[in-house]
């Protein structure tokens, strides 16, 4: 897969609270400039969106061949070990 045949995903944990999004919506940001806009998405595990599923769904819409998950947890523990594969397996199928 080439790189401009992939579609760079920034998965973090996500809260309903915009103050809490904020830094990560700046990343995507700083983060497209240096890729391009298309080339980039945020993505949150779960109460704010959209999901990786989502972010999934318009890469088909958008004909990207393949999705590189870069996780935005601080330390290893239930989402990263057990959340983040089985969403990713859904993704997959």
């Amino acid at each position: 897969m080439k790189p401009a045949d992939t579609r760079l995903v920034l998965f973090a944990h996500g809260s309903g609270d915009p103050r809490w999004r904020a830094p990560f919506e700046e990343l995507e940001r700083d983060v497209a400039r240096a890729l391009g806009t298309s080339r980039v998405r945020l993505a949150y595990m779960e109460f704010a969106s959209p999901t990786l599923l989502d972010v999934a769904a318009e890469a088909v819409q958008d004909h990207v061949a393949g999705l590189r998950l870069l996780p935005l947890f601080m330390a290893g523990g239930g989402h990263v070990d057990r959340d983040i594969p089985v969403q990713v397996a859904q993704v997959q199928e």
